[in-house]
């Protein structure tokens, strides 16, 4: 199949955007929504000019390189001094309230869906845990918000990805089993590429980080190759670790967070940081134009009133629970609590570990829940989308 039309189209649609992209930052109306828009528009629902089939290798190469690109960038963006001063809300956020949102929403889903295999439910409670900041731009960048809350918020969706990697990929694991006499050899294979994996990217990113402040301080190094230092890295850590039979995407992840512990310079930190987010930026848009053009098209049919109960509840009570028994025994006030349980948005992250599970497990037999994983994100991409600006003004007024 010829995919140039629907690379052309892609493109033109980031440079129009892009043409707005300063209103956009002010009004209620984000990229991911103008992307996934458009995507059903010109896909199979809507005008069925372009018909890419999830299998697509493309779009199986496009999205590990997102992820890859994704898991680094937001672990590097992570100032662990920071984390250290301000410690105890994000740590309680990540080690007490992520595992209880696993919890709950694999509890809801067995209430809800009995008869599907348990690898399956828990496998889409994991997808569906992660949070995204960068669907609640107006928020983590919003000045009326006080800047500890936005720095817990970025914080919490820094992590969360990169810890709910090994849990996944030992659901896909599991569910990919043909007997049960594997089972012993599939462990120890998990264990071999968790553990490979951090190894190796802690030592990419150590050393790359290391040489890119060594060599920039000599002024050997100049600021585009800094800049162009973060894909490299990201890719190495990849590469190596799935070259030696480990996790690359665990790779990614470790290797951002040690590069911040090899580059001392704030600034040589900010330049390898810019590059990857904005090409960051670029691919999340085209992985949402994909999921939309993609995955909706197949999951629209599957919906029924369980789907939607659960989806809502992903988005509300499953999410704002746990944030609310992590936080109970810390100083802060209801409103608070309220505000970062509704801003855990399921965005990129999402969609990324779910087109990697059809690619993986395939779509057949497992239509439904990953139908209900698709309706999940839609909601979040809009409703999260629509209430980031006016609730942000909400919560400054109350709490400046």
């Amino acid at each position: 199949m010829n995919d140039h039309p629907a690379i052309i189209f892609a493109a033109a649609m980031l440079f129009i955007f892009g043409l707005f992209s300063k209103l956009s930052d002010r009004s209620i109306f984000t990229a991911p929504m103008f992307f996934v828009l458009m995507g059903i528009v010109v896909g199979p629902l809507g005008l069925n000019l372009f018909s890419l089939h999830i299998n697509n290798e493309l779009i199986h190469i496009l999205t590990e390189v997102t992820l890859i690109i994704i898991l680094f960038i937001d672990a590097s963006t992570i100032n662990l001094k920071q984390l250290i001063q301000n410690k105890e809300i994000p740590r309680n956020l990540l080690l007490i309230g992520l595992p209880l949102t696993m919890l709950l929403g694999t509890v809801v889903a067995y209430f809800l869906f009995p008869d599907t295999n348990i690898y399956l439910l828990i496998l889409m409670a994991l997808i569906l845990s992660p949070t995204d900041a960068a669907l609640g731009q107006a928020v983590v960048k919003s000045s009326v918000v006080p800047l500890k809350v936005r720095r817990w918020i970025s914080v919490e969706s820094g992590f969360n990805d990169g810890i709910a990697l090994p849990p996944i990929f030992a659901c896909i694991a599991l569910l990919s089993l043909e007997t049960a006499s594997t089972e012993h050899h599939w462990a120890l294979f998990l264990i071999q590429q968790i553990l490979f994996g951090a190894v190796i990217g802690a030592g990419v990113g150590y050393i790359g980080g290391y040489l890119i402040e060594k060599f920039s301080k000599m002024n050997y190094m100049n600021h585009t190759f800094q800049q162009l230092a973060s894909i490299s890295l990201a890719i190495l850590c990849f590469a190596l670790a799935e070259m030696i039979h480990g996790n690359g995407f665990i790779a990614a992840f470790t290797g951002g967070l040690f590069l911040g512990l090899g580059t001392k310079t704030q600034l040589i930190k900010e330049r390898i940081q810019e590059f990857g987010e904005a090409e960051g930026q670029m691919l999340i848009l085209f992985v949402f134009l994909i999921f939309s053009m993609t995955m909706v098209p197949i999951a629209v049919e599957y919906w029924d009133t369980k789907a939607v109960i659960y989806s809502l509840l992903s988005l509300t009570v499953i999410r704002m629970i746990p944030v609310a028994l992590s936080l109970m025994r810390q100083k802060i006030n209801f409103g608070t609590i309220l505000f970062i349980g509704w801003f855990g948005p399921r965005g990129i992250a999402s969609v990324l570990y779910l087109l990697i599970v059809a690619k993986t497990i395939g779509v057949q037999g497992n239509e439904y829940i990953l139908s209900i994983i698709v309706l999940t994100i839609l909601l979040s991409v809009f409703l999260h989308g629509l209430t980031a600006v006016p609730f942000s003004k909400w919560y400054g007024k109350q709490h400046n």
